[in-house]
Protein backbone atom coordinates (compact mmCIF):
# COMPACT_ATOMS: atom_id res chain seq x y z
CA UNK A 1 0.00 0.00 0.00
CA UNK A 2 1.37 3.42 -0.87
CA UNK A 3 2.00 6.01 1.79
CA UNK A 4 -0.88 8.44 2.16
CA UNK A 5 -3.59 6.06 0.96
CA UNK A 6 -6.51 5.25 3.21
CA UNK A 7 -6.60 1.89 4.97
CA UNK A 8 -9.17 -0.62 3.74
CA UNK A 9 -12.29 -1.31 5.77
CA UNK A 10 -13.02 -4.71 7.27
CA UNK A 11 -10.42 -7.42 7.85
CA UNK A 12 -6.88 -6.29 7.14
CA UNK A 13 -5.07 -7.76 4.16
CA UNK A 14 -1.69 -9.41 4.77
CA UNK A 15 1.36 -7.24 4.28
CA UNK A 16 2.26 -6.87 0.61
CA UNK A 17 5.65 -5.30 -0.10
CA UNK A 18 5.74 -2.55 -2.71
CA UNK A 19 8.50 -2.22 -5.30
CA UNK A 20 11.69 -1.26 -3.54
CA UNK A 21 10.09 -1.71 -0.12
CA UNK A 22 10.97 -4.18 2.64
CA UNK A 23 10.10 -7.85 2.17
CA UNK A 24 8.62 -8.08 5.65
CA UNK A 25 6.44 -5.57 7.48
CA UNK A 26 8.36 -3.06 9.57
CA UNK A 27 8.09 -3.45 13.30
CA UNK A 28 9.45 -2.16 16.58
CA UNK A 29 11.10 1.21 16.01
CA UNK A 30 9.64 1.85 12.55
CA UNK A 31 6.20 0.26 12.99
CA UNK A 32 3.84 0.21 10.02
CA UNK A 33 2.40 3.63 9.27
CA UNK A 34 -0.20 2.83 6.64
CA UNK A 35 -2.38 -0.02 7.89
CA UNK A 36 -2.78 -1.16 11.49
CA UNK A 37 -5.49 -3.53 12.61
CA UNK A 38 -8.68 -1.81 13.68
CA UNK A 39 -7.53 1.77 13.05
CA UNK A 40 -9.08 3.56 10.11
CA UNK A 41 -7.83 7.10 10.74
CA UNK A 42 -4.66 8.88 9.66
CA UNK A 43 -1.37 6.94 9.50
CA UNK A 44 -0.09 6.13 12.98
CA UNK A 45 3.03 7.75 14.40
CA UNK A 46 5.98 5.43 14.91
CA UNK A 47 7.38 4.70 18.36
CA UNK A 48 10.58 6.51 17.40
CA UNK A 49 8.72 9.70 16.49
CA UNK A 50 6.86 9.58 19.81
CA UNK A 51 10.15 9.23 21.71
CA UNK A 52 11.72 12.05 19.69
CA UNK A 53 8.80 14.37 20.47
CA UNK A 54 8.98 13.51 24.17
CA UNK A 55 12.73 14.24 24.27
CA UNK A 56 12.17 17.62 22.61
CA UNK A 57 9.44 18.45 25.13
CA UNK A 58 11.77 17.53 28.00
CA UNK A 59 14.44 19.85 26.59
CA UNK A 60 11.90 22.64 26.11
CA UNK A 61 11.07 22.35 29.81
CA UNK A 62 14.55 21.54 31.15
CA UNK A 63 16.58 24.38 29.67
CA UNK A 64 14.42 27.23 31.05
CA UNK A 65 14.10 25.35 34.37
CA UNK A 66 17.89 25.19 34.78
CA UNK A 67 18.38 28.83 33.75
CA UNK A 68 15.60 30.00 36.08
CA UNK A 69 17.04 27.92 38.94
CA UNK A 70 20.47 29.52 38.53
CA UNK A 71 18.96 33.02 38.36
CA UNK A 72 16.73 32.43 41.43
CA UNK A 73 19.52 30.99 43.59
CA UNK A 74 22.08 33.60 42.48
CA UNK A 75 19.55 36.37 43.04
CA UNK A 76 18.61 35.08 46.48
CA UNK A 77 22.27 34.76 47.53
CA UNK A 78 22.99 38.29 46.35
CA UNK A 79 20.16 39.89 48.36
CA UNK A 80 22.01 40.16 51.65
CA UNK A 81 25.49 39.82 53.04
CA UNK A 82 24.08 38.29 56.23
CA UNK A 83 24.40 34.48 56.04
CA UNK A 84 21.19 33.77 57.96
CA UNK A 85 19.20 36.23 55.83
CA UNK A 86 20.76 34.80 52.64
CA UNK A 87 19.73 31.25 53.51
CA UNK A 88 16.22 32.44 54.34
CA UNK A 89 16.06 34.20 50.97
CA UNK A 90 17.36 31.07 49.20
CA UNK A 91 14.71 28.86 50.87
CA UNK A 92 11.96 31.36 49.98
CA UNK A 93 13.23 31.64 46.40
CA UNK A 94 13.40 27.85 46.04
CA UNK A 95 9.81 27.51 47.28
CA UNK A 96 8.67 30.11 44.75
CA UNK A 97 10.71 28.37 42.02
CA UNK A 98 9.10 25.01 42.90
CA UNK A 99 5.60 26.50 42.67
CA UNK A 100 6.30 28.21 39.34
CA UNK A 101 7.93 25.15 37.78
CA UNK A 102 5.17 22.90 39.11
CA UNK A 103 2.58 25.10 37.41
CA UNK A 104 4.60 25.12 34.17
CA UNK A 105 4.95 21.32 34.20
CA UNK A 106 1.24 20.85 34.83
CA UNK A 107 0.08 23.38 32.24
CA UNK A 108 2.66 22.94 29.43
CA UNK A 109 1.04 20.07 27.51
CA UNK A 110 -2.66 20.86 28.16
CA UNK A 111 -2.33 24.51 27.12
CA UNK A 112 -0.44 23.63 23.93
CA UNK A 113 -2.57 20.63 23.00
CA UNK A 114 -5.84 22.57 23.33
CA UNK A 115 -4.86 24.99 20.55
CA UNK A 116 -7.38 25.19 17.75
CA UNK A 117 -6.65 24.45 14.12
CA UNK A 118 -3.75 22.50 12.74
CA UNK A 119 -1.80 22.43 16.04
CA UNK A 120 -4.61 20.88 18.10
CA UNK A 121 -3.24 17.86 19.97
CA UNK A 122 0.38 18.95 19.64
CA UNK A 123 3.02 19.93 22.15
CA UNK A 124 6.08 21.73 20.74
CA UNK A 125 7.89 18.40 20.44
CA UNK A 126 5.02 16.78 18.55
CA UNK A 127 4.75 19.86 16.35
CA UNK A 128 8.45 19.72 15.40
CA UNK A 129 8.34 15.96 14.73
CA UNK A 130 5.06 16.16 12.78
CA UNK A 131 2.76 14.03 14.92
CA UNK A 132 -0.40 14.82 16.86
CA UNK A 133 -2.77 13.29 19.41
CA UNK A 134 -6.32 12.62 18.21
CA UNK A 135 -9.32 11.48 20.18
CA UNK A 136 -10.98 8.27 19.01
CA UNK A 137 -14.39 9.98 18.85
CA UNK A 138 -13.05 12.64 16.44
CA UNK A 139 -13.51 15.58 18.83
CA UNK A 140 -10.72 18.13 19.24
CA UNK A 141 -8.34 17.93 22.18
CA UNK A 142 -9.57 20.49 24.71
CA UNK A 143 -7.91 21.57 27.95
CA UNK A 144 -9.79 19.05 30.11
CA UNK A 145 -9.06 16.04 27.90
CA UNK A 146 -5.42 17.10 27.44
CA UNK A 147 -5.01 17.53 31.21
CA UNK A 148 -6.63 14.12 31.80
CA UNK A 149 -4.23 12.46 29.34
CA UNK A 150 -1.01 14.30 30.18
CA UNK A 151 -1.35 15.22 33.86
CA UNK A 152 -3.76 12.78 35.49
CA UNK A 153 -3.04 9.53 33.63
CA UNK A 154 0.44 9.98 32.12
CA UNK A 155 1.83 12.00 35.00
CA UNK A 156 0.05 11.21 38.25
CA UNK A 157 -1.22 7.65 37.72
CA UNK A 158 1.98 6.36 36.12
CA UNK A 159 4.06 8.41 38.60
CA UNK A 160 2.24 7.02 41.64
CA UNK A 161 2.45 3.48 40.26
CA UNK A 162 6.20 4.02 39.72
CA UNK A 163 6.66 4.93 43.39
CA UNK A 164 5.04 1.64 44.39
CA UNK A 165 6.93 -0.48 41.84
CA UNK A 166 9.95 1.61 40.83
CA UNK A 167 10.42 2.38 37.12
CA UNK A 168 8.41 -0.58 35.73
CA UNK A 169 5.05 1.25 35.20
CA UNK A 170 6.85 4.14 33.49
CA UNK A 171 8.75 1.72 31.23
CA UNK A 172 5.59 -0.24 30.43
CA UNK A 173 3.70 2.93 29.51
CA UNK A 174 6.49 4.20 27.26
CA UNK A 175 7.30 0.85 25.63
CA UNK A 176 3.70 -0.36 25.18
CA UNK A 177 3.42 1.10 21.62
CA UNK A 178 6.13 -1.34 20.48
CA UNK A 179 3.75 -4.29 20.77
CA UNK A 180 0.32 -2.66 20.65
CA UNK A 181 -1.34 -3.31 17.28
CA UNK A 182 -2.42 0.34 17.08
CA UNK A 183 0.80 1.83 18.47
CA UNK A 184 -0.88 3.14 21.65
CA UNK A 185 0.74 3.68 25.02
CA UNK A 186 -1.17 2.66 28.15
CA UNK A 187 -2.23 6.28 28.69
CA UNK A 188 -3.67 6.31 25.13
CA UNK A 189 -5.72 3.21 25.93
CA UNK A 190 -6.98 4.78 29.17
CA UNK A 191 -8.19 8.02 27.55
CA UNK A 192 -9.05 6.67 24.07
CA UNK A 193 -6.52 8.54 21.98
CA UNK A 194 -4.15 7.71 19.13
CA UNK A 195 -0.94 9.45 18.06
CA UNK A 196 -0.89 9.97 14.31
CA UNK A 197 1.25 11.62 11.68
CA UNK A 198 0.21 15.11 10.60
Amino acid sequence: MESGSTPPEGPQAPYTPIAGGPETPPGGWEQPIAVRSGWEGRPLASWGSRVGAQLIDWLVLLIPAVVLFIVVVAGALGISGDDDASWGAVVGALLLYTLVMGAVLLLYAPLLMMREGKHNGQTLGKQLIGITVVRDNGQAMNFGWSALREVVVKGLAVGIASTIIPVIPWLLDNLWPLWDDQNRALHDLAVQTHVVRV
